[in-house]
């Protein structure tokens, strides 16, 4: 009796010739490559995954926003433990947040350059963003903040809005720097998972890398 033949758990077409996580089937390279992050979930774990990233080019952002929040080399090295934060809180909690995408964290960093804005100039608004998911990170950040700014009182180093919203300028570039466009992608949350690594050498490496590309002229 003749085997039945094998065929693509996506396009029900063409041979199948690795193991996609993302549908818990085999897929052909062609499907791989086009529905990636855009009809799959793309574990980040995933091998494919991590091999396409190696050749994916940064984005060159042609209108920088909130360009006049300056952000440099100096002033990301003094703040480490603040980057640290801010990116690893970022990432755990997109990470916790079921369905949530670099999309997702994009508008979550937008209305907090909004929120800290208006807190620049004494007002106390929250710019919510309507995004339900990018809602529930935004929350989710904002308690971390609070809980970090009462241990940091306690120990007599205060917490700087000016400082917080420099830091959320830079991850603000940096997301739309990781941006492949796909509507699925992770590409930004993925690299935000280097700062929980331990501080040091997160931070370490993702100034390194990162800051002459996001800094402003």
């Amino acid at each position: 009796m003749a085997q039945p033949v094998r065929v693509c758990a996506i396009c029900r077409k063409r041979r199948p010739r690795r193991f996609c996580p993302g549908v818990n089937g085999d897929i052909c390279p062609i499907c791989c490559g086009t529905e990636r992050e855009v009809t799959v979930n793309c574990p980040l774990d995933c091998i494919y995954l991590q091999e396409a990233r190696h050749h994916e080019q940064l984005v060159d952002v042609v209108s920088i926003p909130n360009a006049d929040i300056k952000v440099d080399e100096s002033f990301l090295r003094r703040n480490q433990g603040l980057l640290s934060f801010v990116g690893a809180s970022l990432a755990a909690i997109s990470l916790s947040t079921e369905g949530a995408v670099d999309r997702d964290l994009r508008d979550t960093v937008s209305a907090l350059v909004r929120t800290y804005r208006t807190m620049q100039s004494g007002l106390v608004y929250a710019s919510r963003p309507e995004n339900p998911i990018a809602a529930r990170i935004f929350d989710a950040f904002q308690e971390q903040v609070d809980e970090l700014r009462s241990l940091a009182a306690k120990k007599g180093q205060p917490i700087r809005d000016s400082d917080l919203l420099h830091i959320l300028g830079f991850m603000e570039r940096m997301s739309l720097q990781y941006d492949n466009g796909r509507p699925k992608t992770r590409w930004f949350i993925d690299v935000l998972r280097g700062f929980l690594t331990p501080p040091e050498e997160a931070t370490d490496s993702l100034v390194t890398s990162n800051t002459s590309l996001i800094e402003l002229p």
